[in-house]
């Protein structure tokens, strides 16, 4: 039987931290609303004690959905009052507090010691209980952390009321199958396990975050921690889309998702634009090469069956279709299939003719578009028959 992975989405406050992407809370409401309507199951508003502003979106989030809403803290007091209060119209409302659990962290950061790391998060997580809403423990730069301590730690918080426990490879340290075995650990040596859930959150600093998300979940864990477009601090975070459609292709995993993934490029396009942070053509899933051929090997296998190159159905992520992009790497079968669609039918002869014109012509352009190939028919001294 399909396992449900709870998708708790970010993008509002880790991939908010991005320099110079920051939104109004007018803006965080309208994508928030767009997350509930695509089926995320929790949504992490901001970090309530940071700023006034976003204070206010939490505040103005937890009023505009029904779906989760998450805010963040340090391991404070301070922090999971002022978070509690701007959950107050939540309708489920989730604290997200915890604290570093590598030695790098707990020496270097917090000048302590993992004694007092561990009674700090216990302390954070049985206070964060009295609020009345779901508690969720973040165990930094987990990926790095001592195995047996986080062990312990994780143990700690389950007993302390941790609903969910964050394992982050915050760092982006981690090689998959390594961060697979740490949320395998986690299963093997904490007693208490089956009483919470296991999340993972992982960045990209190696371009390792969507495979170690993948690799945490076939370990286990039943929540993955991602943002739109990948976008987060440094390198970025795992992208919403891109495990959304893991899962959905990859069905031999038994993980599924409520994501509604066709709205996936639409939301996307609104995010960059709010955010003013252009989506890399060759990003997966949602750039825009994502379902684009130049290649003439390519497009021929294309055009021939479009499984030959692709294993996901542009319309399945909301884009309309996909492009033949006609360039001089392009071969006879894709110029005759877009002379075909402007109602040109040339034989063999002609074809050949015009696709010399053709190569002249891109080795120059670099890419040929409709109204090049009217000139090029229109230059070419043949005979061309309409439809």
């Amino acid at each position: 039987m399909s396992r449900k992975i709870e998708i708790f989405d970010t993008t509002l406050r880790d991939g908010e931290q991005v320099p110079g992407c920051q939104l109004s809370t007018d803006e965080k409401v309208v994508i928030a609303r767009k997350l509930e309507e695509l089926g995320v199951d929790i949504i992490e508003g901001g970090f309530p004690i940071s700023s006034p502003g976003d204070f206010l979106s939490v505040v103005e989030i937890s009023k505009a959905v029904k779906t989760g809403v998450c805010a963040l803290t340090r391991s404070k007091k301070e922090d999971i009052d002022v978070a509690a209060e701007a959950l107050h119209h939540a309708k489920r409302g989730r604290i997200h507090t915890g604290i570093g659990s590598s030695d790098i962290h707990i020496k270097h950061k917090f000048n302590s010691t993992r004694e007092k790391v561990m009674e700090q998060a216990v302390w954070a997580v049985s206070y964060a209980k009295k609020k009345g809403v779901e508690v969720e423990f973040f165990a930094e730069d987990a990926g790095r952390a001592d195995l047996a301590f986080l062990a312990q730690l994780v143990e700690a918080v389950i007993d302390a009321g941790a609903d969910v426990v964050n394992v982050p490879d915050t760092t982006g340290y981690c090689l998959p199958h390594l961060y697979g075995r740490r949320i395998q650990y986690l299963f093997e040596n904490v007693k208490n396990i089956d009483k919470t859930t296991i999340s993972v959150h992982c960045h990209n600093d190696l371009g390792m975050a969507t495979a170690n998300t993948i690799a945490g979940l076939m370990s286990g864990a039943r929540q993955a921690e991602v943002t739109i477009n990948g976008i987060g601090e440094r390198a970025g975070n795992t992208s919403l889309e891109e495990v959304a459609m893991v899962l959905k292709t990859h069905k031999d995993l038994n993980l599924h998702t409520n994501i509604k993934s066709e709205m996936l490029y639409e939301l996307s396009t609104l995010v960059s634009e709010m955010m003013r942070m252009p989506v890399q053509p060759n990003k997966a899933i949602v750039g825009a090469n994502a379902f684009a051929h130049s290649s003439g090997i390519h497009q021929d296998g294309f055009l021939k069956n479009s499984e030959n190159y692709e294993i996901i159905n542009p319309a399945d992520v909301g884009v309309p279709s996909s492009s033949i992009i006609l360039t001089a790497r392009s071969g006879r079968a894709a110029l005759k299939h877009r002379l075909e669609l402007l109602g040109y039918q040339p034989n063999k002869s002609e074809l050949d003719q015009l696709y010399g014109n053709f190569l002249i012509l891109a080795d120059e352009k670099k890419t040929i578009v409709d109204d090049d190939l009217i000139v090029l028919v229109a230059n070419t001294p043949i005979l061309v028959t309409h439809k």
